[in-house]
């Protein structure tokens, strides 16, 4: 059967008010924009719903399959899915990309999700609250291009909730934060204004804090196993192992993850500087172009702090974030730079193999 793709591209009509089977996937102009109907009708879009050792899951109108590695993809992506070589399906342009340095020893950028509207920086309000780490997450949601939301959990079991809601406000005037016991039905109410029909979002946040829960809570079911949280410390417990998208009733998509132990941030010095907007725009006042905010005469972010509008742990977090952003961004650049060194030498090589062979 030929499928008609053309309400999808731009310009197009859409032949009904209900959405279809893409665009309950997320499908709109964005994707539309980068095809042409006989691109389309030959290599139907499907998106990646989750990833496996042995491929990538997709779903499209009338696709749910499961194809092998090949295209460099993740969660979320969507693909030009070619039934006859899925290998060389292609990944269309992404409107964002959260990614981190993979966790170990080695420098290589890890793709967390892609396509996603909003994020959901999920936290409690017990021991595993940590601004540091907040600011971590908000500076990758800021660098994807992704809104970010701080979600804080467990606020019923909290004596006072106020001081971690006070805290999480203060890291940057543009993220919204939203107190709620992920166990009510408080989460659906609450979140509503993001989790709109068409839309995809994702909970990000270490183990334990409730992102399994409340992807529960916006299904309607207990479709991912949870658990609880260890009472010494409030650590949490892996539930989540992979990431994988699921469809609400209400026609938003919500991708949980498996909580991170390590999120180094690499290529993100835009996010961070939109976290500490504040810092940036003190630096700019510096009477030297250069000032390092250490001793400097003139320094408006030292001012700030001696008259106690900056707190010195801020300052301290946003050297420390943007040292180790730079750090692997340059080990980044110089591996790259290395690889291209390399595979420029092998191909001399060969060439100079095949010139003595003539």
């Amino acid at each position: 059967m030929v499928r008609d793709y053309s309400a999808f591209l731009p310009g197009g009509t859409p032949a009904r008010r209900e959405p279809t089977a893409l665009e309950r996937l997320g499908w709109g102009p964005a994707f539309a924009s980068q095809i042409d109907a006989d691109a389309l009708t030959a290599t139907p879009p499907v998106r990646v719903v989750a990833v496996h050792r042995s491929g990538l899951q997709v779903a499209g109108d009338g696709t749910l399959e499961t194809i092998p590695p090949g295209p460099e993809a993740t969660v979320g992506d969507w693909l030009l899915y070619d039934r006859e070589r899925p290998r060389s399906s292609r990944v269309l342009e992404r409107k964002s990309l959260i990614k981190r340095r993979a966790p170990g020893t080695g420098r290589e950028v890890q793709m967390i999700a892609a396509n996603i509207d909003t994020v959901f920086v999920v936290t409690s309000c017990n021991q595993d609250f940590n601004v540091a780490r907040l600011e971590r997450y908000v500076a990758l949601a800021f660098e994807a291009g992704i809104e970010p939301v701080i979600v804080l959990t467990k606020a019923d079991l909290a004596e006072d909730p106020a001081p971690y809601v006070e805290d999480a406000r203060k890291i940057s005037d543009r993220v919204p934060v939203v107190a709620l016991d992920a166990r009510s039905d408080e989460p659906a109410a609450a979140l509503a204004d993001w989790c709109k029909p068409g839309r995809t979002v994702a909970f990000l946040g270490s183990s334990g804090v409730g992102k399994s829960t409340l992807t529960n809570a916006l299904l309607g079911a207990q479709a991912i196993a949870t658990q609880g949280i260890r009472e010494d410390d409030a650590r949490g417990r892996h539930t989540t192992t992979r990431r994988e998208l699921h469809a609400t009733p209400g026609g938003c998509l919500v991708l949980d993850t498996p909580g991170m132990r390590e999120l180094q941030l690499t290529d993100a010095a835009a996010g961070i500087a939109d976290v500490f907007e504040d810092l940036e725009a003190l630096a700019a006042s510096c009477r030297f172009a250069d000032c390092q905010h250490e001793s400097e005469p003139g320094c408006a972010v030292l001012a700030a702090i001696e008259d106690g509008s900056l707190d010195p742990a801020r300052l301290a977090r946003w050297r420390k974030l943007q040292a180790e952003d730079a750090f692997n961004s340059a080990t980044l650049a110089e591996r790259r730079e290395k690889d291209r060194a390399f595979g420029k030498l092998v191909r001399s090589a060969v060439m100079a193999k095949s010139r003595s062979k003539e």
